[in-house]
C-alpha cells in the first residue's frame, strides 16, 4: 500500500509532505480543495478516525455550514463531500490506516510496524 496525502494550501499539508520526502517514503499527493475526495475514501478515513476528527471547527467555513450543527453522520458526510473546505487537513492515509492533521509520531509507528 502506497502512501496519501490528501491535502490543500496550509502549513500543515507542507510540514506532513516534508515529513515523508525527508525519510524518502513515496506517497501520492491529491489536492482534494481542486478535485475532492470520494465518498468511498471519506467514508474509509471516517471509520478510522471518527466523523468529528474530519471537520476543520476551527474555520470559517465550518462556522459557516450547516453541518456544524447536526449530528447527523449522512449530512456530516455529504457535506464534507459537497464543500472540501470543511476538511480538516492533510489526511493521510495507508489502507486502512488513516490520520488527520500533522501527525509525525503516529506516521513513525505506522513505519516502524511496516505498514507500507
Amino acid at each position: 500500500m502506497a502512501y496519501q496525502i490528501y491535502c490543500g494550501k496550509g502549513f500543515e499539508t507542507q510540514k506532513a509532505e516534508r515529513f515523508f520526502k525527508e525519510r524518502r517514503i513515496p506517497y501520492q499527493r491529491v489536492d482534494v480543495i481542486k478535485y475532492g475526495i470520494g465518498k468511498r475514501e471519506l467514508e474509509s478515513v471516517a471509520s478510522a478516525v471518527g466523523l468529528d476528527a474530519l471537520c476543520d471547527k476551527e474555520s470559517k467555513a465550518y462556522r459557516e455550514s450547516v453541518i456544524c450543527y447536526t449530528q447527523n453522520r449522512e449530512t456530516i458526510l455529504a457535506g464534507l463531500l459537497e464543500k472540501p473546505a470543511l476538511l480538516k487537513l492533510p489526511i493521510v492515509r495507508c489502507g486502512k490506516k488513516a490520520s488527520v492533521g500533522f501527525c509525525p509520531d503516529v506516521w513513525t509507528q505506522w513505519l516502524e510496524a511496516g505498514v507500507k
